[in-house]
């Protein structure tokens, strides 16, 4: 007697996205860019995707959560599909990532602070002209030197 072969459970795109919490168009994107496989066709021809199509939109989709972009997770799939090889370029690319959210959390530090000081400068109430936010605004001498 043959062994039954367990059928994969494969769903259509929409399926995908509740599951996933990934919009469609965003999945056909990922498709596009070959970060996501293409799925199998029904005879109707809608995509119809399995377990492995779930999974790796779960790593994509935590990926771009983290902030990677799309390159950066091209090789990381090819790394985790490549589970052999070195994670060297793994941690070139995190770290290079961190040191960009380091920059940007720093510029965003910042920006608070000019964006506090100017706004300590008016409290409301007076004409636009006289408003000293839309002075320091139009006139860029008037924000300090860590903002620029």
């Amino acid at each position: 007697m043959l062994a039954a072969k367990k059928l994969e459970r494969v769903v259509p795109i929409g399926a995908l996205a509740e599951e996933t919490g990934v919009k469609v168009e965003t999945i056909r994107y990922y498709e596009q860019v070959g970060l996501l496989p293409p799925p199998e066709r029904s005879e109707g021809n809608q995509r119809r995707y399995g377990r492995k199509h779930v999974e790796r939109l779960a790593f994509i989709k935590h990926a771009r959560d983290l902030g990677f972009p799309v390159d950066g997770i091209r090789t990381l799939l090819h790394l985790s599909d490549t589970p052999g090889i070195a994670c060297d370029e793994a941690h070139a690319i995190a770290a290079g990532h961190l040191d960009e959210v380091r920059r940007k959390i720093a510029r965003l530090r910042s920006l608070e602070a000019e964006l506090a000081r100017i706004a300590k400068t008016c409290a409301g109430g007076v004409k636009a002209c006289d408003c000293a936010i839309i002075e320091a605004l139009a006139d860029h001498s008037h924000c300090s030197h860590e903002a620029h």
